[in-house]
């Protein structure tokens, strides 16, 4: 399956937002991911639908959206119409999950779920015919920076190998979470083939480096 990588835009300088954004295009991003948060289903705030209507006036790459909202089918239609091309909510979210997700695809957009580091495959596997990626994160969500879990891998396995046995061979299965040259290929070798990486790319002054380091990592899996 094809590697996708996506920079996280919630390490990126918000003083040079626009620049910023340019700078991952023109590194060779394959697109932008963007954390969402709600105060309540993390401990954090990050931005809204305006930042998603910026990016997508400053790039043509995919944005990759991440609802991290206790209700996430609350604000769907906001950030569909914001030009998300993708909109990850959470499977342990308090909301309708099957509802959502084809709510989501009625808009022409992406439908995906995301997985907590504790949470079992198996929670994902009655959505699978609805979404086209599932997201595990490797980090509890709510905060950039913080050290890679390598619990969830095993995890991951099963949910490609379940995907594999029965019918779902093309699931894009995401990695987020402390993502480095230090962990992608772990990742890559559990059966992940998206990989959203924040401060290890942001913090690089040569990102083109970084992603060009991370695809020939993904490739020596």
């Amino acid at each position: 399956m094809q590697s996708i990588i996506l920079p996280s835009l919630l390490a990126a300088d918000f003083g040079q937002l626009t620049n910023e954004i340019l700078r991952a295009e023109n590194a060779g991003a394959d697109a932008i991911h963007l954390d969402i948060m709600d105060g309540t289903f993390v401990p954090n705030i990050s931005f809204g639908p305006a930042i998603v209507k910026l990016c997508k006036k400053t790039t043509k790459l995919p944005l990759n959206v991440h609802l991290m909202l206790s209700r996430p089918d609350l604000f769907i239609e906001p950030f569909a119409n914001a030009g998300a091309t993708t909109i990850q909510i959470h499977v342990e979210s308090s909301c309708n999950i099957k509802q959502t997700l084809q709510h989501i695809r009625s808009l022409g957009v992406s439908p995906a779920l995301v997985l907590n580091p504790l949470t079992p495959h198996t929670a994902v596997i009655p959505y699978l015919e609805l979404v086209d990626e599932i997201m595990y994160m490797t980090v509890f969500p709510g905060y950039g920076g913080q050290k890679f879990k390598p619990e969830p891998l095993p995890e991951i396995r099963k949910l490609r190998d379940y995907a594999n046995a029965n019918g779902f061979d093309k699931l894009n299965i995401m990695v987020d979470g402390g993502v480095d040259r230090n962990t992608i290929s772990q990742c890559a070798q559990a059966g992940a083939n998206e990989f959203v990486a924040g401060t290890a790319l942001f913090s690089q002054q040569d990102m083109a480096a970084e992603i060009t380091l991370f695809r020939q990592l993904i490739e020596q899996k």
